[in-house]
């Protein structure tokens, strides 16, 4: 995302993100919440979000940075609209998951941690989500597909464009 995009774009979220921090300015401890309201609005949460949020609740910069990068569910980077995930954990990988994280990549143009240039999709590389019967898994937002074959994934991002032009 070019530089001056971004500063727009904070820019015109500022007051929401402002706002979301006096929300919970009378709760100690409520970093992660602040956080979580932000990149739901935002929908990731770049340094220059992190620094309107150590404005207005006092916190360390570096502490809300390290709070974004150790929890798994806050992104730096923008995300798309539906988030495509490939479990690597043993009895996904022994039954072929690594194909179809490699097919995922190919068929949207994508490495891991990557999002689509129409930001809708992000590609991400999990470890076992607990569905090992279902090996190998294979997820999208809430929706979990097991069994998952290469021959399968044309068909499952199409489920999700179509979703888009209703």
């Amino acid at each position: 995302m070019d530089k001056n995009c971004l500063c727009d774009l904070v820019k015109e979220h500022e007051s929401t993100i402002r706002g979301i921090c006096k929300k919970y300015s009378d709760s100690p401890g409520s970093l992660i919440s602040i956080l979580n309201d932000v990149q739901e609005d935002f929908g990731f949460l770049p340094i220059q979000v992190q620094e309107i949020i150590a404005q207005e609740t006092g916190i360390a910069l570096s502490e809300i940075y390290g709070v974004t990068t150790f929890y798994s569910r806050f992104s730096l980077t923008p995300v798309g609209k539906h988030k495509v995930s490939v479990c690597l954990g043993t009895a996904c990988y022994v039954k072929g998951s690594q194909s179809l994280l490699d097919g995922f990549k190919r068929a949207l143009d994508v490495d891991v941690g990557e999002t689509t240039a129409d930001n809708q999709f992000t590609l991400e590389a999990t470890r076992c989500i607990g569905a090992c019967g279902l090996a190998p898994v294979v997820t999208v937002d809430e929706d979990v597909f097991g069994n998952t074959k290469t021959e399968d994934i044309a068909d499952i991002i199409g489920k999700y464009i179509d979703k888009e032009e209703n």
